[in-house]
């Protein structure tokens, strides 16, 4: 069965599929700028979805002696990649295209056909942009939309969950952009649209590779997994300081986490392995996204070693 992600990607695939095909067709008919500016921004949409369809699958790769962590951040790389080809591709050519036709313009043919594809286009990215609204609200939790993007582990979802707004927001520009040409005879609306459409994805793109390099980089668990952590440890038996917790996302569900610790002056080793392991499973049990676990030792003020627990 698809994950939530899995379902937002594909139904925003299916969308934008058919939605460039009727764009480029409507434009070619009606030679409007900005009709071919929709059509070029939905044919980048659609290789974007398939770029992140790539990047999660290969995210799921298991670990080997290259990648002892496992390929988690892949999904964070393709969606940089989304990110670049939003601007590159769709912004520019949008922005290529408008002002090509600001500076030798031509009258829209076949108005009626624009609003008809624009109609089917505004349904079809519609239903895109719920379920990809609906998944993206059944992972973001009490935060607010902006927040939950922001903090977000996992860019699938947030990624076409933008793409999908940006593209109706495009919708309604090209729309206001062809009615304006039709009613007064002037092409320069209908290329000004085809501009603006361009802006509308730079600022999409631009937000998408902000999340997606904090992401690749390497970003702490959330505020509040990391204060749960934090709890188990200093309420465990023989503990006697939590130095330091270091968290990671490898991957959207591939949490590592490094703890520095102090023990009880009285604990011997075999306390000690009993301690770790039991704070070990309280973590994994408490959150399964964690997957690797590192203690660092400390007891009497000087270093023991650093136990691995898989």
């Amino acid at each position: 069965m698809a994950t939530s992600p899995q379902k937002a990607i594909h139904a925003a695939l299916a969308a934008n599929l058919l939605i460039a095909v009727t764009k480029f067709v409507a434009a070619q008919l009606s030679g409007s700028s900005a009709m071919l500016a929709e059509g070029i921004h939905s044919l980048a949409d659609t290789s974007n979805e398939l770029l992140l369809l790539y990047g999660r699958r290969r995210a799921l790769l298991p670990p080997d002696e290259q990648f002892p962590f496992g390929h988690g951040k892949e999904v964070y790389f393709w969606s940089f990649v989304v990110a670049i080809l939003v601007f590159a591709v769709g912004a520019g050519s949008s922005i290529y295209q408008g002002i090509d036709h600001l500076m030798a313009p031509h009258p829209i043919r076949h108005s009626s056909v624009n609003y008809v594809v624009l109609a089917l286009a505004a349904v079809f990215e519609g239903g895109s942009w719920y379920v990809s609204l609906r998944e993206f609200s059944r992972t973001k939790g009490k935060r607010g939309y902006f927040a939950a993007v922001h903090r977000a582990k996992d860019p699938s979802i947030f990624v076409v969950l933008l793409e999908d707004s940006a593209a109706l927001l495009g919708l309604g520009t090209a729309l206001a952009g062809i009615v304006l040409s039709h009613l007064t005879g002037n092409s320069m609306y209908d290329a000004s649209a085809s501009v603006i459409i361009g802006l509308i994805l730079g600022v999409t793109a631009s937000i998408l590779a902000a999340e997606t390099k904090s992401l690749l980089i390497g970003e702490s668990a959330n505020r509040e997994v990391v204060e749960g952590i934090r709890e188990i440890v200093r309420s465990a038996e023989g503990i006697k300081h939590l130095n330091e917790i270091l968290t990671l996302h490898m991957g959207p569900e591939f949490i590592l986490v490094n703890l520095s610790v102090e023990f009880d002056d009285s604990a011997s080793a075999d306390d000690i392995e009993a301690i770790v392991a039991g704070i070990d499973t309280r973590i994994k049990r408490a959150y399964p996204h964690v997957k690797r676990i590192f203690v660092e030792a400390e007891a009497r003020r000087a270093k023991v070693k650093a136990s691995d627990i898989p």
